[in-house]
């Protein structure tokens, strides 16, 4: 099953195996295996009577295993993974291998968030806690018919607690290493018997970071510092008529994320030819006075700033769910009212040289409106709805530069400009101020700013059938049509250190070169130049000559404002099931799923077309879900191929995000998930993914900067110069990246009785990632090897009090792992990476009431 295992993994296998004996030695099991219930096609249902692939965890579950956010959750589901990187405003969901990068404010994602039924549009959304929740599905393959917004690579739903008549709540607290203390509390009460009840949940978490910064202290960076409020309504006025209101709040403001030196170009020289003997950005980093990390230092998780960054976002909505039962038919209404604001900012050089920063102010808001009218029957069963959802977005971006940035810019000139420049100041202080000296080519207090607008509307009418085409067959069909229009505006702006505009020098050779022939005629008769000559120097005498030489992130451009983007499509699914005997369930399904285009509202290279096309999928895939009462055992299984045609692809090329239609991806693969309880008191779990995703075609990809620049070996798929698309790499056959090829976990729990009222377990879980290409670029640099982390969990049950203690560990092993790898902006040759949690572990408590 894994190719090429790690010698590593010798440390894990003692606890594995202790897991897989425990079980071992167990009688056969009498029917110990419980119902899951999934609402995964918009009804309850039986996990095992779903034609989908489906990861689906209870709260209890979720309380037991200590997952308090999605970066928890994506450790225990094949096939998901949740990213973060330069702050918790970028957090990406991929699923199979397919997903969106959060880097840029005209992308949706490519993985539907819903959270009782409504969408949550901004990825960064759902990185909060995760407390008092009933239910997670995390659902695999194109999501084209039920779901409000249609996603091209899969869905996850998050149920909530429900108020209840019932006294019903909890209290937990948890404290752990890096000064972590998390408080959580719900309770439910009935204002009206039977009519009318309530619940109130609220959390708040706090952790210091693992980071340190040199001049503001240990442990600064990657903190935690979140809470938030959840308040219910549940109106039943009668048996067949239910309202649910849910209001809701969160917060954080964090000091996020670190990016840590992975590869220096300190004592290294570029090998472009084009640019010899340029020296590295670490050797006029440290010129400057900057502290330099040798990139060997990573996992001593220590770095230099001049400015701590900041995460800051508040989330906060209002839903209203309408179910009226007429007997097998059922009405339901969910409207839905979401806002979401994030603030960023983040020390852009990553050092401590003041060079430059960015500040990203976003706001979202947002309306949905579902109706659905649901039927039951003996053969049949079917959901058809109408769908409408609208959204605002406002975004404040700024690039600005700091005190230092024009020596850094100046003390990486070639000779000859600088003795071009020093011949201009020469040229003033000989005739007494005559001739203005040179201006500073990049001087600091200059900002490039854009403001971004959107407005999105979408409506789409969809319907889903089920029917038993015989006792054992039945047939899945539905239909989604979506209709989306949205205007888009990106206006973007540069104001100079004295407020006014920044210079255009298309060409700063050319512009050298021809004020260096200027000065020498100037110098022979400085009282009689020639207007053109005086052209030809004023440039240099014009504060921020340099900036258009550095990058299109200083560069200006034209504003973005296409026609309005209309779009229509027709999505949807088709299975078939067959119910080999009471326990065993095989599907073959059919499914297309959309999400739609946009404009790319970075700064990037006017030559780009900045608006991208929309993004479209279809699978196909063939499962099995049985289960062996009798045994204990249960075992669901998958096996898809996957065509996403104009995958959004979104790359960081060192001065921009290169956002555009790639072309087609292939992913193909299969999951397995297994749960056997051969006891009444041991439980063995198993999820494995197989994932193969490749650029089938991605003619214009971006090309290797850091292996590129420290070994002198070109990009094998960059493109000859005289090809029109001579700067970008073919990067069709290469890995889509973010993702290991095969990822497994693997966890061992046995209970045990201390006494009449106190009982306990102990859990060993262990996790294996391949191999994962940390970037879009594919750069050799930008990879992380193969690793398996080890988790912990040993809890006690008093009875007596309804009272949960568990000790808990993440990764006990402190194995180190690198997160996505990036080229720094304007330093070539040097790469840095966001890293990985290290061991975290720690004490909660759980009251119940």
């Amino acid at each position: 099953m894994i190719r090429n295992a790690p010698t590593h993994w010798s440390k894990s296998i003692p606890l594995l195996t202790a897991a897989i004996c425990l079980a071992s030695n167990g009688v056969q099991a009498q029917d110990l295996l419980e119902e899951v219930v999934v609402t995964a096609q918009k009804r309850e249902q039986n996990l095992q009577d779903v034609p989908v692939s489906v990861s689906a965890f209870t709260g209890a579950a979720l309380t037991e295993a200590v997952i308090k956010d999605v970066f928890d959750l994506q450790t225990n589901v094949p096939g998901l993974t949740v990213g973060t990187s330069q702050s918790s405003t970028n957090t990406t969901f991929s699923i199979r291998g397919v997903g969106t990068s959060s880097q840029n404010f005209g992308l949706e994602s490519s993985v539907g968030l819903y959270v009782d039924g409504a969408y949550r549009s901004r990825q960064n959304a759902m990185i909060n806690n995760m407390v008092d929740i009933e239910a997670v599905e995390v659902l695999r393959g194109p999501q084209g018919t039920l779901f409000g917004k249609n996603t091209p690579s899969g869905a996850i739903l998050f149920r909530t607690r429900a108020p209840s008549h019932e006294t019903d709540g909890f209290v937990e607290v948890t404290a752990g290493n890096y000064g972590l203390v998390n408080v959580a509390g719900a309770a439910s009460f009935s204002a009206i018997e039977d009519v009318l009840a309530f619940r109130v949940t609220g959390f708040s978490g706090q952790r210091d970071g693992f980071v340190s910064v040199d001049g503001f202290g240990d442990d600064v960076l990657n903190d935690r510092d979140r809470w938030g409020a959840r308040l219910q309504a549940l109106y039943t006025p009668s048996d067949d008529l239910s309202v649910r209101v849910i209001a809701d709040f969160s917060e954080i403001d964090e000091v996020c994320c670190a990016a840590l030196t992975r590869v220096s170009n300190l004592n290294l020289v570029s090998q472009d030819p084009s640019a010899p003997g340029i020296p590295g950005s670490d050797n006029l980093l440290r010129q400057l006075g900057g502290t330099i990390f040798p990139g060997g230092d990573f996992f001593d998780f220590r770095t230099a700033l001049n400015d701590l960054p900041t995460s800051e976002n508040e989330d906060r909505g209002l839903s209203v769910e309408v179910n009226w039962d007429r007997g097998d038919y059922t009405v339901t209404s969910l409207t839905s009212y979401r806002a979401f604001d994030s603030l960023d900012t983040i020390d852009s050089d990553f050092s401590n040289v003041d060079l430059f920063g960015t500040t990203n102010d976003a706001e979202q808001s947002s309306i949905s409106q579902e109706l659905r009218l649901s039927y039951a029957g003996d053969r049949m069963n079917y959901v058809v709805g109408a769908y409408y959802f609208t959204q605002d977005l406002d975004l404040d971006y700024s690039l600005f530069t700091n005190s230092q940035f024009d020596a850094f810019f100046s003390a990486g000139l070639p000779a000859a400009a600088l003795q071009i420049l020093n011949g201009l100041n020469e040229l003033s202080a000989n005739t007494g101020g005559l001739y203005a000296p040179a201006a500073e080519g990049a001087p600091g207090g200059t900002r490039f700013d854009h403001l971004a607008e959107q407005e999105h509307e979408s409506w789409a009418i969809f319907g889903q059938l089920d029917y038993n085409l015989t006792d054992k067959l039945i047939l899945t069909a539905g239909l989604r049509y979506t209709d989306e229009e949205k205007d888009l505006l990106t206006v973007f702006t540069e104001v100079g250190a004295d407020g006014g505009p920044v210079p255009e020098v298309p060409d700063l050779l050319t512009t050298l070169g021809a004020a260096g022939a200027a000065l020498q005629r100037i110098a022979a008769d400085p009282l009689n130049p020639s207007q053109a000559d005086l052209n030809a120097i004023a440039p240099l005498q014009t504060p921020g000559w340099g900036f258009n030489s550095i990058g299109v992130t200083t560069s200006p451009r034209p504003d973005v404002n296409p026609p309005t983007l209309s779009d229509e499509q027709v999505t949807g699914t088709l299975k078939l099931s067959y119910l080999a005997n009471d326990d065993t369930m095989v599907y073959v399904s059919y499914g297309t799923g959309y999400k739609s285009g946009g404009t790319n509202t970075d700064r990037i290279d006017a030559t780009f077309n900045p608006v991208f096309d929309a993004e479209t999928s279809e699978s196909f895939e063939v499962g099995i879900k049985t289960e062996f009462p009798d045994r204990g055992l249960r075992i669901n299984a998958a096996l898809y191929y996957t065509a996403i045609d104009d995958f959004q692809a979104n790359s960081f090329t060192g001065n921009g995000f290169n956002l555009q239609n790639a072309g087609e991806i292939e992913s193909s693969g299969g999951e397995i998930e297994l749960y056997w309880a051969p006891t009444e008191t041991v439980e063995v779990n198993l999820a494995y993914a197989r994932i193969n995703a490749d650029f089938e075609s991605f003619e214009r990809g971006t090309c290797w900067v850091g292996f590129t620049w420290q070994t002198g070996v070109v990009d094998p798929g960059a493109r000859a110069e005289g090809d029109p698309d001579f700067g970008s790499c073919d990067r069709s056959g290469d890995r889509v990246d973010g993702n290991s090829e095969d990822y497994l976990v693997v966890s061992g729990k046995k209970e045990f009785d201390l006494s009449n009222a106190i009982s306990g377990y102990v859990l060993a879980e262990v996790t294996y990632s391949s191999e994962i290409i940390l970037d879009g670029n594919q750069d050799p640099f930008k990879i992380q090897d193969d690793y398996e982390r080890v988790n912990f969990r040993a809890g006690l049950r008093f009875d007596e009090y309804d009272i949960d203690l568990t000790l808990w560990g993440r990764n006990i092993f402190d194995e180190e792992v690198f997160g996505t790898t990036f080229d720094v902006p304007i330093q070539d040759g040097k790469l840095m990476s966001y890293p990985q949690e290290p061991r975290t572990y720690g004490l909660t408590l759980n009251k119940q009431f």
